[in-house]
């Protein structure tokens, strides 16, 4: 395992009920707390990712529910989400589109910190929009403004009609894995096959996206689109061949590999 001691603290303090820091001071464990510790070691031995075992995954400032059927989110696209929010800076009520929203953490996570803004977060796999929902409505609990969810396909070219030309920045960790592409167990596994593969190139979904997204923005609105490490030169260069887009320019992760393309409509 890449962190068996922290996947381990992790799982017991889920089991106990704890915070991870509180394990320093514990003298013993309870039998049945022991007991299911160890199944919940076997199966993240079995590569069952650990947000799976735990029921949630931290993104930013949120904790959201996930499980089998939805993508994991991971840490590299928040800073997607902070290059979103920087744009939104000085806006009253901007239109913010998340396009395959999956968990939601990237639509709930702008609404969060941006209160005001209206979003809509897209997605067409039904099995994930069911985890969507459930994220928005315990979001609306927690009193953050409310996110719209709507089931539908991201290359659709009649997708949102009604916000054709109103959209401050269209934002998307869309499916970009090559078909064929090795990728590890937990992902393999357990993340959906509609959040993961992308065609030969892995960009077949963000070609019919594109259009969409033209459609939707206004003149200067932002597109953000997050990539695998590889695909750092084509998808900008897919961006560009586009037409309309200006200002394209791609972004590293905080381990300095490519990470996601922006751009403006020009």
């Amino acid at each position: 395992m890449e962190s068996p001691r922290v996947d381990a603290e992790l799982l017991l303090a889920h089991v106990l009920a704890v915070p991870r820091a509180r394990l320093l001071t514990l003298d013993d464990v309870p039998v049945d707390a022991a007991t299911r510790f160890e199944e919940l070691l076997a199966q993240r031995t079995d590569r069952v990712p650990l947000q799976h075992l735990t029921g949630r995954a931290a993104f930013r400032h949120l904790e959201l529910a996930v499980g089998p059927g939805v993508f994991v989110p991971r840490p590299e696209t928040e800073l997607l989400v902070e290059w979103v929010l920087e744009r939104l800076t000085g806006l009253d009520g901007p239109v913010v589109v998340d396009l395959g929203s999956g968990s939601g953490a990237i639509a709930l996570s702008i609404a969060h910190e941006h209160p005001g803004a209206r979003v809509t977060a897209v997605e067409r796999d039904p099995g994930a929009i069911a985890w969507t929902r459930h994220n928005a409505l315990s979001r609306i609990g927690a009193g953050d403004t409310p996110v719209g969810v709507v089931e539908g396909d991201m290359t659709d070219p009649a997708l949102l009609g009604e916000l054709d030309g109103r959209v401050d920045v269209v934002v998307s960790n869309p499916p970009y894995v090559p078909d064929g592409a090795r990728v590890p167990r937990e992902v393999a596994e357990h993340d959906p096959p509609l959040a993961l593969w992308g065609g030969p190139d892995g960009l077949d979904v963000v070609r019919g996206m594109l259009g969409v997204a033209a459609r939707l923005l206004r003149p200067g609105g932002w597109l953000g689109i997050e990539h695998a490490d590889q695909q750092g030169t084509a998808l900008p260069a897919l961006v560009r061949a586009h037409g309309g887009y200006t200002d394209v320019e791609d972004h590293p992760d905080l381990a300095g590999r490519p990470r996601f393309t922006t751009a403006r409509l020009g």
